[in-house]
């Protein structure tokens, strides 16, 4: 149970509380918005300053990171609170309800970018830090918070940031809460993300763009040779033909997939709500949850070139460029990944065609352990605070601080999300429910509390 004095500050402060996330929410901190980021990283080391905290600005080679500490006692644990600050781009503007950069707050909801991803969900650990040190006296352990300012391009800057300051982010436990509920009142924890490798191929041709009549029949056309490159990637089971592609990839056992497989989830629901009439794609012979959450994905992005606008031009393009992700499962390597599929392109860009391969961002997959003390601190703070017992699951998407941290502080971080499967992450009108945010918060202040009375089993697993 929550302690008394945490949960009636955290009810007391829900006005001033929201009135401050709203206040985040108005920094429109995209990539390509260097100013908005500057100002929101260093609104978070201000605010983190106001709790207490010690806090700065930290250069990272890109964004900037915040960081935040509180006074350490040897006698507690350490646990390493992640969140980011960057949001995805708001477009297509016209499919917002209201503007994206000026939070509304409607049926419950806080509707803007970055309400659910992440901000809103990094803001609930915010309050019940404050509800620890001004409601409850001190803070039941030693708190860190990192903040970057990358994560929706891949975190490109943050590998060296993190190993270069090693000791100074050192822990006992970390948390993450940039992920969702599998279902509207089923809590979740996640135990494994997939990994990206993300690259961008173009195939060029004659110098200019040339005449269809004159040269058609002479010229190879790139936009036709990328076609039928990107139409290779797979074979009619829906298997990436790239070799070496499944090398690395373990199949989950019977007692997984009969986990997976009790979860509340229907298909033709699920199809329904994204307007499709089936769902479709990834491997045939596998559950729709087992595609997404345990076996790769190859998807082309994006495709352009030649002529694009009203009307006709008759011409045979100079260049074409497809954009593709990888999405990789446990013990895939993006390296050789990228690598197979640049001898692929090689191997299919036809005569008169020059290839070339530019690799955007890669990430990890990880799988995180279930039965640690920091993933039991999280599974009771959950239920104590949602009033349902949390579900284990996978995730399809890459969240790569995880992996980094797994790998360069040495702790199991546990993948603690507040949010609800219709938040809208990274499409328009993006929401996050207030109830998740208080109740949120009341989760964030028992895991904190859970954390403490761990603090034997922590030393003893080393944060795993």
């Amino acid at each position: 149970m929550l302690n008394k004095a945490v949960a009636e500050y955290l009810r007391a402060n829900r006005p001033g509380h929201v009135e401050k996330l709203l206040e985040l929410l108005r920094f429109a901190s995209t990539a390509n918005n260097p100013g908005a980021c500057r100002r929101c990283a260093q609104w978070l080391a201000d605010y983190l300053g106001e709790l207490g905290l010690s806090s700065q600005v930290m250069p990272t080679g890109g964004k900037d990171a915040v960081y935040a500490a509180s006074s350490a006692d040897p006698a507690k644990p350490t646990v390493l609170i992640y969140g980011h600050y960057d949001v995805q781009p708001p477009d297509p503007l016209a499919e917002w309800k209201s503007k994206p950069f000026q939070p509304v707050i409607r049926d419950g909801n806080i509707y803007a970018r970055g309400a659910s991803d992440d901000k809103g969900q990094m803001f609930a650990h915010l309050m019940a830090m404050e509800a620890w040190a001004r409601g409850g006296g001190e803070l039941p352990v030693n708190v860190k918070v990192l903040i970057e300012g990358e994560e929706e391009v891949g975190s490109p800057s943050f590998e060296p940031f993190v190993a270069e300051h090693g000791e100074l982010l050192a822990c006992d436990a970390a948390v993450i809460s940039d992920s969702a509920f599998f279902a509207p009142a089923l809590p979740s924890l996640l135990t494994g993300l997939r990994g990206l490798a993300y690259v961008e191929v173009t195939f060029t041709g004659p110098k200019a763009d040339a005449h269809s009549g004159t040269y058609g029949g002479l010229l190879t056309n790139p936009i036709n040779a990328l076609a039928k490159l990107v139409g290779a990637l797979h074979d009619a089971d829906g298997r990436v033909t790239i070799p070496g592609f499944y090398d690395d990839v373990v199949t989950i056992d019977e007692a997984q997939r009969r986990q997976w497989a009790a979860l509340p989830f229907d298909e033709a629901e699920h199809a329904a709500s994204m307007g499709v009439g089936a769902l479709g794609g990834g491997e045939h012979g596998y559950g729709p949850l087992e595609r997404c959450w345990a076996r790769p994905t190859l998807d082309c992005n994006g495709m352009v070139g030649g002529y694009t606008d009203l009307g006709a031009k008759t011409i045979i393009p100079a260049r074409a460029t497809a954009k593709i992700s990888m999405r990789l499962v446990a013990h895939q390597k993006p390296a050789k990944i990228v690598a197979s599929f640049r001898q692929f392109v090689a191997e299919h860009t036809p005569p008169g065609i020059r290839g070339c391969l530019e690799e955007h961002s890669t990430a990890r997959p990880v799988l995180l352990k279930a039965d640690g003390p920091a993933m039991a601190a999280a599974r009771a703070a959950l239920r104590a605070a949602f009033g349902a017992e949390p579900v284990l699951i996978g995730c399809g998407a890459s969240v790569p601080v995880t992996e980094l941290i797994q790998r360069l502080l040495g702790v199991d971080p546990a993948m603690m999300g507040f949010g609800l499967p219709d938040d809208r992450h990274h499409s328009p009108n993006e929401k996050f429910a207030l109830e998740h945010l208080y109740k949120g918060a009341e989760a964030s202040a028992m895991f904190l509390d859970e954390l403490a009375a761990r603090a034997d089993q922590l030393r003893v697993a080393g944060g795993a």
